[in-house]
């Protein structure tokens, strides 16, 4: 399923293959959260060179629901996405909403943030649901805890994380769909290495690694996203869930690992916020209201070959859905080209030249 092509340093390039097609890592994945990436059609995605898009249990469970997608075929016929999709457990989810959830050992019961209706996740209809819409990638249901957190937190959440996943493996039937681990521990190294032991022993065909960007600096995030990467198996892939910058991608990149996903360049193209690389632009700055440069000279997407900052500036200031649409894929654009740059760079052993000189720029 998973080969590792190539390595300079910790930084690791692969292919993963899935039911839907090859992934090339390391890769970043947007997010569609309810089974679309926010103003994105599938033909964008496939022209930004999107090797795989990310989905949510949590949102899809409570709308559409399974039965509307099993009636479509599947998510990938539902979405018009020939592609892999990745689908996370929800736990993260069901964590932010904080008051209305109950968690005991056997799932845990949580109230809608739609309608407030009752519902109730468990590892095994967890994984039921991600087998059922025909994900590509399943995520084990966990405990993702805020940080800081006390220690019985922590131990609590990694307790539970270990033994639904235990649950979540014996609950698998469909092999087309792929099971990931998720390790746990907060900034723990202790813990982190418990989890990750106790995972490991389940022999998942690949591991990700949450309870990160919920709290802790960015320095303590890179240090325990390293320490925790060399816990796991060299032969599968690992993935870091929640990063999105070019600063938090190149780190994650040099510390070993391979998957990546997160809100941040959709939510920064719908606000105004150009990725470059020469750092971020804020398009609403005066400034941009007759610069006539392409939003990155040195990027070749449409966005950029066919319209000015000037322009896009004006989308914005008058409202205009299309401005966040055209940032939305440049920024898209821009992540794919830099992963797909790092894997040059790695297969090359130019690694570290290549590294520095994006921390440089952007």
């Amino acid at each position: 399923m998973f080969e590792l092509l190539a390595r300079d340093g910790d930084a690791r390039r692969g292919r993963l293959q899935l039911a839907h097609g090859v992934v090339e890592t390391p890769c970043f994945m947007p997010v569609g959260t309810a089974g679309t990436v926010k103003g994105l059609a599938p033909g964008e995605l496939v022209e930004a060179q999107s090797q795989i898009v990310l989905a949510n249990t949590y949102h899809l469970w409570l709308r559409p629901g399974l039965e509307t997608i099993e009636g479509a075929g599947g998510l990938h016929a539902f979405m018009a996405w020939e592609r892999p999709i990745l689908t996370d457990s929800g736990g993260f989810q069901v964590y932010s909403l904080e008051s209305r959830r109950e968690v005991d050992d056997d799932g845990v019961t949580f109230r809608s943030h739609i309608d407030g209706s009752e519902h109730r996740f468990t590892p095994e209809n967890v994984v039921e649901f991600q087998e059922a819409i025909g994900s590509d990638v399943a995520m084990v249901l966990d405990v993702c805890v805020k940080l800081p957190a006390r220690p019985h937190e922590l131990e609590e959440s990694v307790r539970l994380t270990t033994l639904w996943a235990q649950r979540s493996v014996a609950a698998r039937k469909a092999p087309a769909t792929v099971l990931f681990g998720i390790v746990q521990g907060g900034l723990d190294p202790a813990l982190r290495e418990r989890s990750a032991r106790e995972l490991v022993a389940l022999d998942f065909p690949g591991y990700a690694i949450g309870g990160l960007s919920v709290g802790e600096t960015r320095e303590q995030m890179y240090a325990t996203a390293r320490v925790t990467a060399s816990m796991l198996p060299k032969d599968k892939p690992r993935y870091l869930m929640g990063v999105g910058t070019v600063r938090d991608l190149l780190e994650a990149i040099d510390a070993g690992l391979d998957l990546f996903d997160c809100v941040y360049p959709t939510r920064c193209g719908r606000n105004g916020r150009a990725m470059t690389h020469d750092g971020e632009l804020n398009l609403f700055n005066a400034a941009f209201t007759r610069d006539f440069a392409p939003v990155d000279p040195r990027c070749d997407c449409d966005t950029c070959t066919t319209f000015s900052r000037a322009y896009l500036s004006h989308l914005f200031r008058s409202k205009e859905m299309l401005g966040p649409r055209l940032l939305s894929y440049h920024n898209v654009y821009l992540v794919n080209a830099l992963m797909r740059e790092a894997r040059a760079a790695i297969e090359a052993r130019e690694w570290t030249n290549f590294r520095a000189r994006w921390r440089t720029s952007a």
